[in-house]
């Protein structure tokens, strides 16, 4: 009863706010005291002495899919075998508490480096205005409500620990503090627009200085402040394998052989409710960040989409670098440039193409692809091209093709899986509405999809993955 009332006093994080003087995080994380970060804080405050002013967050900035991002280098750590003297516990015990060890060390570890962000990052920045604060509560959202419930998990594991140092039942613990992980909805789904605007603040001096000497000092274990913000999210995706690492080890007559499978299932589907509003929250962000030349540009299959495929940089057939981007229901081509401001925008480029309209085709490596010009575009006329593909649709207006060059044929290769994805999930819902709009006869050619010679072995990632 005590756990469950730690967890629903913990701070609120249904929707988003307004970035506000309220939402500060000064105060809020213990302060590492370490003398070296005190020096290095001073020799900040020397070294950084001149002004810029602050530009206010592009509606989209250029950015590549991201990727799961490897857990970075961490101090070296010791086993639970190694905190006890003597045990009678067999190699299967052992492992378990092993496990239960990790777990309760992750927790450690994540709030010994949030809190050393908030130290060393935000309130110098804050202090010596390098950005403003309402710059720093974007960049930073709700860091400051993760940290009190990251302790309040490590307080609980550390009081199921007996006079022997090992952990009897943990199933129940986790069951009770696995919903204060929704949290993460606020903190992920702000993470898009939190990218966005630290990589433009990058680009004035001030802000790169300071990063830069943050990176290079030995406390950040080479790493930069995006992969301390990125932490969390890392972390939250890790507690699944560590239940299943727990299950594995655990007798069948334990009790949490009952519990286990419980929890397990809870923190599953907690992480997926956050990847799908992530993905939701990343597709608004770039759906608002578009530029129409035309209205016609303006399909209603944009609007409603729920989410992205992908998106990432390929080549027109005249070797124009064009930022694409697979929505849900449509594929918009757009060219990067800049606003007044010197913020990434997307101009969409062309006609956009509603994805249950649209005929996919390989192109072979060494075949010229629209009119030959493939070739002496990307080529000079002396290499093979390779990594296209074309794309058309013959629908609502006059026909559509693009042909485009992936970077490499990996990249290809998720283009084109992603793509077939797209066509028939679109094409379901386009006959699902056909059907509950009593049409008796819907037009053939919304059913045809092209062979393809491409192998489909390798599965899609999900699309809500960060």
């Amino acid at each position: 009863a005590d756990e469950i009332q730690t967890c629903s006093t913990e701070p609120s994080n249904k929707r988003v706010k307004p970035v506000a003087k309220s939402n500060s995080l000064t105060g809020v994380i213990t302060p590492v005291k370490t003398p070296a970060l005190k020096r290095f804080g001073q020799s900040i405050s020397r070294s950084i002495s001149f002004r810029t002013d602050a530009r206010p967050l592009p509606p989209a900035p250029l950015r590549s899919r991201p990727k799961a991002a490897s857990f970075p280098r961490r101090r070296s750590s010791q086993c639970w075998s190694d905190t006890v003297e003597s045990h009678d516990l067999t190699a299967k015990e052992i492992k378990r508490q092993e496990v239960i060890y990790e777990l309760t060390q992750g927790e450690r570890q994540l709030i010994e480096d949030l809190s050393l962000v908030k130290k060393v990052y935000y309130e110098p920045m804050l202090k010596l205005d390098i950005m403003t604060e309402s710059e720093l509560g974007q960049i930073f959202g709700t860091l400051d409500s993760l940290i009190p419930l990251h302790e309040d998990l490590l307080g609980r594991l550390e009081r199921l620990r007996g006079s022997e140092k090992t952990v009897g039942e943990v199933g129940p613990t986790l069951m009770n503090w696995f919903p204060c992980l929704e949290a993460y909805v606020t903190y992920c789904c702000n993470q898009v627009g939190a990218k966005a605007l630290l990589d433009q603040k990058k680009h004035e001096k001030r802000v790169e200085h300071f990063l830069r000497l943050c990176q290079e000092s030995s406390f950040s274990r080479k790493l930069d402040l995006w992969n301390f913000l990125d932490l969390p999210r890392s972390r939250l995706v890790k507690y699944p394998l560590l239940l299943k690492e727990i299950q594995k080890c655990t007798p069948p007559d334990h009790p949490d052989e009952d519990t286990l499978p419980d929890a397990l299932e809870l923190i599953q589907s907690i992480v997926a409710e956050v990847n799908k509003k992530t993905g939701e929250a990343e597709c608004q962000f770039y759906r608002r960040g578009l530029t129409y030349l035309e209205e016609s540009q303006r399909l209603p299959e944009i609007q409603q989409s729920r989410f992205l495929y992908c998106h990432g940089e390929l080549k027109n057939n005249k070797g124009q670098r064009l930022h694409v981007f697979l929505f849900e229901l449509a594929l918009v081509l757009t060219r990067p440039g800049e606003d007044r401001d010197g913020g990434h925008v997307f101009n969409v480029y062309r006609q956009p193409l509603p994805n249950a309209l649209i005929n996919l085709e390989e192109i072979p490596d060494g075949e010229a692809g629209g009119g030959g010009t493939f070739r002496g575009a990307f080529t000079g006329g002396n290499d093979k091209v390779k990594n296209c593909f074309r794309v058309s649709s013959r629908g609502r207006s006059k026909a559509q093709s693009y042909s485009l060059q992936a970077n490499d044929s990996f990249s290809k290769q998720q283009w084109i899986t992603s793509l077939r994805q797209a066509i028939v999930q679109s094409r379901d819902r386009t006959a699902h509405t056909s059907q509950s709009q009593l049409c008796p006869h819907p037009d053939p050619a919304l059913y045809h999809i092209a062979e393809l010679s491409l192998s489909s072995d390798a599965e899609m990632a999900d699309h809500t993955s960060r």
